[in-house]
């Protein structure tokens, strides 16, 4: 007769496996199944935010595509209609790095020397290449999408939905072109928003100088000021002070006179940084004090103090007032017409001002690093330009769009700003001019570009930019969201309330064309649509219309004015990348083509992406398009996940050979291992990804694996068939009944789980139900499942496992599909694949809760003895003789009822049920200094005088009942809680104990003639188990046993003969070892023993 089930291998390649089950997927259609299947339900709407498609993807981008399919598919399972659809983000700076390499490009100068049309199809086709392998890919993590469907953020419906929403800011005059000093990358030729420069944020070492400016009219004196960034000096304007700081005139020992703050002489700057090595550079010397450079230039005096009001209006030389443009009037490149009228030059402006404070009140300059006294570059710093602005000050903005040196600068003319080579000569004329007192090297972080790299500036240049005056109307609709974690709602709440306006223009070439004409009155004009743009186009559309809203072709098309009837040119710059990303609920659900199909998906109930750096990013962006276009949330619930660390805990870098991508984890680790890890790992922190990590995941899917294998072997062996075998209820036994109704509510919490986004407490509660099963409920069926007779008994033990898998492997299916899927295809016929099955249905009545309780309490009470046992160093196979227990509750019916599992599982003889626990063990209690000295410092000997007269079991039950005790210290009742103490449990002799809040069980240790001789055949039976094993015999097969050994073996044989047959199918025992076909050698106990097994024909 045939199986009934197709036999399983023992071992197994879960690698191999997996790619079987792909293959079955696709030629069986199983995703376009379940499409079909769903269509027409309740809808349940995923938003994917877009990966970027520009290199082959990592195993951090597999964590969140991992959850993202989690979630779609458990909702399959209840029958949700779903769309699938994946995205793929495409514009942006980080693609054009990428194209830039390949063609050994470095500046923006390459480009417009190649052809931007060759560039941006270059750009293309480079996100054409990496979103196909990031498809494959994703499929062999097991990521189920409509891949022929998958939205592009480059595509003419999102550059167009974008356009809409623009045009609206437009009608609404919330679009602006601003003059601003900021974030500037020389390299890649464009400016960063503010949402942006924190992504590139690095520790590194600048060169710092302590810096002379010389006071007007006053010989020998000068201002002290500090700096990072030596190359602002050039452009300097300024020095301001703190008017309500006290500062000090100082005397050096050559009669030079230094104003600064009084706080900073004997500061010791980054000295906490400097302690922990947290960021600190390795190499770099502890900072000096400015106290210290005054030393070690022979001394100083202090000659009196002031306020920094004080030194407001003194007028001072600035180092490089030599410079042409420190001369021109009304600024440079940038004039201030009015003062160029006025005739003010930087040179003009060399005085001390009040820094003021910032817009929520703090004061701009304190005291600690540097001196009190700040350089203000007005054309190199946000905050110098506002201050520079509200004291009507000129501008220097020294630098091109490749951050070097403009003409007028002297020896600096055409120097990068940042290299090292032009800080050095910076430094030297420091040096050569008297200007400079000291450099050193100064760790801090400080902004780099997030995708080349290079060093950032902050440059003054002409931006487009979002008027953001209507933030309020966003941080009502915050409230609208399910926040996971919770606090990601105050975090988008507290960038929403210190962001600026947004600044959405880049000097780049691959990206949304922004779709602003410029036109010669300075006025500008937004169009809104393709079907506008061709409306008022003059000039260049029959050209641009067949293709993507893009550079160089939509720059050919000139428009007509519809009010002034100017003809206008569109700006070169393209869009801030976010754009793309934030307009997807709109574009993909085809907001301006379909309202109705947007009204059933909008808005999406769920959206996961990693949220380091996302607040300020995509959820601003989607939160900030949504609330302009919608006044309405842009989804219902964001689940966000931290970073992925190598097992060590720190950042995975290529360039430190610890980087896995992602093929090489799912070909070495498998996908299931991969899903198994991400889905435990609570994703409000960081999850740490390795091989060794991997290692231990795989030990459960093996059980998984052995549990079904155990099944399925027996089963056939016994022809065991679910649909043909009747059992009454009366058959089942207790564990049969415990195992169900445990699987019963496990169907609750995990569909609690999954609709709360809770996954990893899922998977927590999966391990324990899989230990449960395997560990508890088989081991102790053995019997049951070993027996000749098939009688209901068997049946019974049959059929709840077979239940149990079916259940566990449908409520896993979700995170595991694999192994899932080729366990439920081999055990059930009710469905073509497991991912066309329903989720199971939670019934109440089929759990009981005494049951469960009952068990439940068995395995405390044995993993509380067996922890006991590796205390006392006695492995499980050596039988002790008494377990004394003591437990809150009556508890004599559970243990009368499960005496026999609870002798076998621990391998002791008798058990105790003590009515006291001090028949087990006896309490000390002391007090814990370190917390209790802090609130009784002086009654300290008067708490242990106490504690020591007061009963301590007494005392105990008090803790139990309140977690704390109550005492009387001079006549005063005084609490003291249960952290406060330090309870000691003294074990009763003889005795080794172990307990918990329910139970204390004291386990006798004392180990007989008698019983060292059945420990002796217990580890001889685990030898012969492991021969048949090694001897690939199978679990029935009859053996004839063989031994040699000393005199304890033999008359340990020879008294537990009986045992050792019934547990191993030994059928005859003799002492020639040599005749028979299996051979082992071992020791027991330093006993040298050798066995032989032959299988009986």
């Amino acid at each position: 007769m045939a199986d009934k089930f197709k036999k399983v291998k023992n071992q197994i390649d879960f690698i191999e496996l997996e790619h079987e089950i792909l293959k079955f997927w696709e030629e069986n259609q199983i995703f376009n199944k379940l499409v079909s299947k769903n269509e027409g339900n309740e809808p349940w709407s995923f938003m994917d935010g877009p990966i970027t498609a520009n290199n082959p993807m990592g195993v951090h981008h597999a964590w969140g595509r991992s959850l993202k399919d989690i979630f779609q598919r458990f909702h399959a399972m209840k029958g949700h209609d779903l769309r699938y659809q994946n995205g793929f983000d495409c514009q942006g700076l980080w693609v054009e790095v990428e194209v830039e390499k390949e063609l050994g490009f470095k500046s923006k100068k390459d480009i417009e020397d190649f052809g931007i049309e060759k560039f941006v199809n270059m750009c293309k086709d480079r996100v054409t290449k990496f979103s196909k392998i990031q498809t494959e890919q994703s499929k062999r993590l097991g990521y189920w999408m409509d891949w022929d469907n998958s939205y592009y953020t480059m595509s003419d419906e999102n550059n167009y939905t974008i356009w809409g929403f623009l045009k609206k800011l437009f009608d609404e005059g919330k679009i602006y072109r601003g003059t601003d000093v900021v974030p500037w990358s020389g390299r890649s030729g464009t400016s960063y928003s503010q949402m942006e420069i924190i992504e590139g944020r690095k520790l590194v070492a600048h060169r710092s100088v302590f810096v002379k400016f010389p006071l007007v009219d006053r010989e020998n004196e000068y201002l002290l000021v500090w700096t990072t960034t030596p190359w602002t000096l050039t452009s300097n304007i300024a020095a301001a002070v703190n008017v309500n700081l006290n500062y000090i005139k100082l005397q050096a020992s050559d009669g030079s006179i230094y104003y600064f703050a009084e706080e900073n002489l004997k500061f010791a700057r980054l000295d906490k940084q400097f302690k922990d090595k947290k960021q600190w550079i390795k190499g770099i010397p502890k900072l000096k004090t400015i106290e210290q450079i005054f030393n070690e230039r022979g001394g100083y005096k202090v000659l009196e103090k002031i306020k920094g009001s004080e030194l407001v209006g003194l007028k001072y030389q600035g180092p490089f007032d030599q410079l042409e443009v420190q001369n021109i009037p009304g600024g440079y490149p940038f004039t201030n017409e009015k003062l160029e009228k006025e005739g003010i030059t930087a040179v003009d402006c060399h005085k001390v001002i009040d820094g003021g404070k910032d817009n929520v009140g703090n004061d701009i300059v304190v005291a600690g690093e540097g001196t009190g006294i700040v350089h203000m570059a007005t054309g190199c710093g946000a905050i110098d330009n506002k201050i520079g602005k509200k004291n009507n000050l000129v501008e220097i903005a020294p630098l091109n769009d490749e951050a070097k040196y403009l003409e007028g600068f002297g020896f600096l003319t055409g120097k990068t700003a940042t290299s090292e080579s032009t800080r050095d000569e910076i430094i030297q004329y420091l040096k050569e001019n008297n200007f400079l007192l000291y450099q050193e090297d100064y760790p801090h972080v400080y902004p780099h570009c997030w995708r080349s790299g290079d060093e950032l500036v902050y440059r003054s240049v002409d931006e487009w930019y979002i008027n953001m005056d209507w933030r309020d109307n966003i941080k009502k609709v915050v409230g609208d969201i399910n926040w996971i974690p919770e606090w990601g709602h105050d975090r988008e709440m507290e960038w929403l309330e210190n962001m600026g306006d947004w600044m959405i223009s880049k000097k780049r070439f691959w990206g949304l064309a922004l779709p602003i004409w410029v036109f010669e009155d300075k006025s500008f004009y937004v169009i809104g649509s393709k079907e506008e743009l061709e409306e008022l186009a003059v000039e260049g559309f029959e050209e641009f219309k067949n293709h993507s809203p893009h550079r160089p072709w939509i720059d050919k098309v000139k428009i007509r004015h519809p009010k002034t009837g100017l003809i206008g040119t569109r700006i070169p710059d393209v869009g801030n990348p976010w754009l793309d990303a934030g307009i997807v609920p709109y574009s993909t659900l085809k907001y301006n083509t379909d309202k109705e199909y947007w009204k059933k998906w909008f808005p999406p109930d769920f959206v996961v992406e990693c949220f380091p750096g996302q607040f300020r990013n995509w959820f601003y962006s989607l939160l900030a398009m949504s609330t302009m276009l919608e006044q309405k949330a842009p989804f219902k619930t964001l689940l966000g996940h931290a970073l992925v660390k190598d097992e060590t805990g720190r950042d995975m870098h290529k360039s430190w050979g610890n980087a896995i991508w992602f093929e090489d984890a799912a070909e070495k680790m498998g996908v299931d291992v991969m899903r198994w890890l991400y889905a435990s790992q609570n994703p409000e922190h960081n999850l740490l990804f390795g091989y060794g990590i991997a290692d231990e995941v795989r030990k459960k899917i093996i059980t998984l694996w052995n549990t079904y294998y155990f099944f399925v072997t027996y089963a056939n062996l016994d022809d065991f068939d679910p649909n043909k075998v009747n059992v009454d209820e009366s058959d089942y036994t207790i564990l049969d009944k415990w195992i169900s109704s445990k699987m019963n509510e496990f169907i609750n919490d995990s569909r609690n789980y999954y609709e709360k986004f809770e996954v990893y407490k899922l998977m927590q509660e999966s391990s324990i139900v899989l230990d449960h099963l395997s560990n508890w409920y088989i081991r102790r069926n053995r019997r049951r499942f070993w027996k000749s007779e098939n009688d209901n008994d068997k049946n019974a033990a049959y059929l709840t496992l077979y239940n149990a898998l079916i259940t566990y492997t449908k409520i896993m299916a979700p995170i595991i599909p694999f192994i899932t899927e080729e366990i439920y295809g081999n055990l059930s016929k009710e469905s073509e694949s497991i991912h066309l099955t329903s989720f199971p249905e939670y019934d109440k009545s089929n759990t009981n809760e005494s049951i469960i309780k009952e068990i439940d309490d068995i395995i405390n009470i044995v993993n509380l003895s067996r922890s006991a046992r590796n205390k006392a160093n006695i492995k499980v196979r050596q039988p002790l003789s008494t377990l004394n227990i003591y437990a809150k509750d009556d508890i004599s019916k559970t243990i009368n009822r499960n005496q026999k599992q609870i002798k076998e599982e621990l391998n002791i003889k008798k058990i105790n049920i003590v009515d006291n626990v001090s028949s087990i063990l006896s309490y000390k209690i002391k007090p814990n200094f370190a917390l209790l000295s802090q609130k009784y410092s002086s009654d300290m000997k008067l708490i242990i005088h106490s504690l020591n007269q007061l009963n301590h079991s007494d005392l105990i039950k008090q803790i139990e009942s309140n977690k704390k005790i109550e005492i009387s210290i001079n006549s005063e009742n005084i609490e003291i809680h249960e952290e406060e103490l330090i309870i000691e449990e003294i074990p009763n002799n003889g005795l080794c104990v172990n307990g918990n809040r329910d139970f204390k069980i004291g386990l006798d240790v004392e180990i007989t003639e008698d019983l060292k001789m059945e420990g002796i055949i217990r580890d001889l039976i685990r030898q012969v188990q492991n021969l048949r094993k090694k001897s690939n015999l199978n679990v029935s097969d009859r053996i004839e046993f063989a031994f040699l050994g000393n005199q304890k073996i033999h008359d340990s044989i020879e008294k537990f003969k009986d045992y050792l047959m019934n547990e191993t199918l030994i059928e005859l025992i003799s002492e020639d070892v040599e005749k028979l076909d299996f051979k082992e050698d071992f020791t027991i106990d330093n006993i040298k023993v050798s066995i032989s097994i032959s299988k009986i024909k």
